[in-house]
């Protein structure tokens, strides 16, 4: 793990370990070099990390190939009578946190670093958020926070360029803002919103719960309870804004010593105050307690419930999706056949499958509409043209797009806001809707799958051999265990990470090779 303290150094390495090797200087100003071929996440703190951050930071590692730390406690965004010089500092500490969890760098700038050696004596070029998200919650108590918050984060942004950062649900104000921020500025980066981590009383972690005495850090479990007493009323059908919020102050009553700064019921994405719930609100608390302030929420969703179903190709998710839906009464949502229609587009557009910014222009423009079992492109019923061998061949290099991917994953969270849907494919639980009321992972033997496809393709009058779809579905078995730069790997890349494996895990394909060698011998036989 690398440790650095200048734009200058950790610039220099990402540019070695997105490439591959030291460029000329003028190559990579121009910024035209050939592209990444390694997914890169950011993780930004402030340091004194907990378990809190580390959950960021193992979600961070599973999903990308670089990981950077981020260190700084940032001095734009405490206001004149906070706790910016008491703020915990402990480096050495969170270095060896970092090292155990697998980050590859960390970036541990000083004010000067980061604002310029004139720091504190000239104007600064700042980033405003919309004064509608930042006038209510924290942004009434603390002047020029989010605008700090969101200096720094798009500074962060631009030195790393990520492709993914991670922050945590505790500070939802601060993830809207900065979710805002990045689609108002394009920026090219995806930000990943990470559920709490608690303590087991309850209490959100924190950096400064460590200002909390034993006795405080016991009374300030109430905030929790005082959400989930709302969540409770909510249950039961509560809707208005007025009865949920009394519920939370009754309940912080409770504990004396615990001075409520608000209890507000907003708009998850807005910020805006809702006076009753229609879809979803976030019931939100700030609190001081002894001499620390706690923040706490809780997101009410007013929705029927979402099936997520994963799994390889060929497990059966279809059949099961349709047969769950038509029982519980939920629409059957085919994100399969969403890839499949923009495929047949492109195929019909004459667009070349490797012209990634051609297909990426055509995803972003197409309209696709699932009515139940029909599949309408540009109000064209394609619901049998998407089934064609044609399309059958090349869907998975247009699924492996990063760009068709993004677009189709947002217009599937569209059709899931409302909930009540059932929905199958590859990361449906964990990408498209992590927040599902049920995830499950559906899978069969690799000789199931093999012969369920084979079916398939019998029934649509191709002729394949086992050993081919058995080959192709162990390199994709395999794309689900190695570290990738985006959840459908390519198989190119997947081939080259084979001896990432760790000694077991390279055994156990081995075997797997062994049982599919056998089985081609077989089929080339006729037997």
């Amino acid at each position: 793990m690398r440790l650095f303290t200048t734009i200058a150094g950790l610039r220099c390495y990402l540019q070695i370990e997105k490439f591959g090797q030291r460029q000329h200087w003028a190559t990579a100003a121009s910024a035209i070099a050939s592209p990444s071929v390694i997914s890169v996440a950011l993780v930004p703190t402030m340091g004194a990390l907990h378990s809190g951050h580390l959950s960021l930071i193992d979600r961070a590692r599973q999903e990308n190939d670089r990981l950077i730390v981020s260190i700084f406690v940032n001095p734009l965004q405490f206001a004149p009578n906070e706790d910016f010089q008491q703020y915990p500092r402990t480096l050495e500490a969170d270095r060896a946190l970092c090292e155990q969890a697998g980050v590859d760098a960390i970036f541990a700038p000083d004010a000067a670093e980061l604002y310029g050696a004139e720091f504190g004596d000239r104007a600064l070029t700042e980033v405003n958020p919309p004064a509608m998200m930042i006038r209510g919650l924290c942004g009434r108590t603390r002047p020029g926070h989010f605008q700090g918050v969101a200096t720094v984060v798009t500074k962060l942004l631009n030195i790393v360029q990520p492709d993914r950062a991670y922050f945590g649900q505790k500070d939802a104000q601060q993830l809207a803002v900065l979710r805002w921020i990045v689609a108002d500025l394009n920026l090219p980066v995806e930000i990943v919103p990470c559920s709490i981590v608690r303590e087991p009383n309850g209490l959100a972690l924190s950096s400064r719960n460590q200002y909390l005495s034993a006795e405080a850090r016991s009374q300030a479990a109430v905030i929790y309870r005082s959400l989930q007493r709302a969540e409770q009323l909510f249950a039961q059908g509560e809707r208005q804004s007025q009865l949920l919020i009394a519920a939370v102050r009754e309940e912080l009553a409770i504990a004396p010593s615990l001075q409520p700064e608000y209890v507000e019921l907003v708009h998850p994405t807005t910020m805006m105050p809702l006076k009753r719930i229609e879809e979803s609100g976030l019931l939100a608390v700030a609190a001081r307690l002894e001499s620390t302030r706690l923040i706490d929420n809780l997101v009410l969703r007013d929705r029927r419930p979402i099936v997520a179903i994963d799994g390889p190709a060929g497990a059966g998710k279809s059949t099961v999706v349709r047969r769950v839906a038509e029982e519980l009464g939920l629409l059957h949502l085919d994100t399969g056949a969403m890839y499949r229609a923009l495929t047949w587009l492109v195929l019909q557009s004459k667009i070349a499958i490797e012209d990634e910014p051609a297909i990426a222009e055509l995803a972003s423009r197409c309209e696709i509409q699932l009515e139940g079992q029909q599949v309408l492109t540009n109000g064209q019923d394609v619901t049998h043209e998407i089934r064609s061998l044609e399309v059958t061949a090349q869907v998975s290099a247009i699924a492996a797009q990063p760009a068709v991917r993004q677009e189709l994953v947002k217009r599937q969270q569209q059709y899931g806001r409302r909930g009540g849907v059932v929905m199958e494919g590859r990361d449906i639980g964990t990408f498209v809707f992590p927040d599902a009321e049920l995830k499950i992972f559906l899978t069969a033997s690799v000789q199931e799958r093999a012969r369920r496809r084979q079916q398939d393709l019998k029934d649509q009058g191709a002729r394949k051999s086992a050993w081919k779809i058995w080959s192709g579905q162990f390199w994709s078995a395999i794309a689900k265990t190695v570290p990738a730069r985006s959840p459908l790997c390519e198989r190119r890349q997947t081939r080259s990470k084979f001896s990432q494996m760790d000694s077991a895990s390279r055994q156990s394909w081995r075997k797997l090779c062994g049982c599919m060698t056998i089985a081609a011998s077989r089929d080339r036989s006729g037997s």
